[in-house]
């Protein structure tokens, strides 16, 4: 078995997918039963009419790579404009407690700022806190957050403290829980935008996950579906951006995991042909 072959094994089960071999009937493959699905699912999206991909080529796809990422400095990405521009760690925590520039700081009972090393080379960009998130000020908690777990520890990478290559920092697109989550408005989006963008200023990160739709709207400012979006690298000020499914959707749409696998392996290869020799 190739070290390639080995890579898929590793992160396909600890992801929480069987593998199965290449030749394997439909009939064989394996049924899809980690998670329960809704009792009325909602219909799938236009790009699941693509079949699922069992496994990537022998070599990864050819990619417009950025350039080899330079030194980390402050300098690498250019900060948001107004005040926020100029705060360090701890002034943007208070900054985010007590923000009361939307409606969602009535309903809150919790702001989540983020976890994670501030000087992580890997950084996850997610979107909205739900009510666990909510309640524990904490983002990418419950099932969804097991699940990230799981697909960190597939990279070798954690949310436990850890070195700079080890440890991710973590963050949502919007700090505060939307009623009953519902998706988030432009507007609250627009006023939460300047902490996220001091937050990648801050960390500093040498690749950024971008996980679900409005976390994808926020970093690329494009209204193009995931799957559209996904299997390239994008940028941010300088920093490659690789586009995934939200956790709390793979739970719901199980094949897609494979799908996820393929694009943490199109992230872990960028890093390593970006980093500085």
């Amino acid at each position: 078995m190739s070290n390639w072959d080995e890579r898929q094994r590793a992160m396909l089960e600890a992801m929480g997918l069987r593998v199965w071999q290449k030749s394997a009937a439909p009939s064989e493959l394996p049924a899809a039963h980690e998670v329960p699905a809704p009792a009325a699912a909602a219909p799938m999206p236009a790009e699941r009419s693509e079949p699922p991909l069992a496994r990537p080529a022998a070599a990864p796809p050819s990619l417009a790579l950025p350039p080899a990422m330079p030194p980390r400095s402050a300098a690498a990405v250019s900060a948001p404009a107004g005040p926020v521009a100029q705060m360090g760690w701890d002034e943007l925590r208070s900054a985010v407690a007590g923000c009361r520039a939307c409606g969602l700081c009535e309903g809150r009972k919790n702001t989540v700022f983020g976890v994670g090393n501030e000087q992580a080379h890997w950084m996850i960009v997610g979107e909205a806190p739900g009510e666990q998130e909510d309640q524990q000020g904490e983002p990418f908690v419950g099932q969804a957050g097991k699940l990230l777990d799981s697909m960190l520890r597939a990279i070798q990478l954690k949310r436990a403290p850890g070195t700079p290559e080890q440890q991710v920092f973590i963050a949502n697109t919007l700090k505060c829980r939307p009623p009953r989550n519902r998706n988030p408005e432009p507007q609250e989006l627009a006023q939460c935008a300047p902490f996220l963008e001091r937050q990648i200023a801050l960390v500093q990160p040498r690749i950024i996950l971008a996980m679900g739709r409005f976390a994808v709207q926020s970093l690329l400012q494009s209204n193009e579906a995931i799957g559209r979006l996904r299997g390239r690298v994008h940028d941010y000020q300088g920093i490659p951006v690789i586009v995934t499914y939200h956790p709390a959707y793979l739970l719901r749409n199980l094949l897609d995991k494979a799908r996820a696998w393929e694009d943490l392996c199109l992230a872990l290869d960028t890093v390593q042909l970006a980093r500085p020799r």
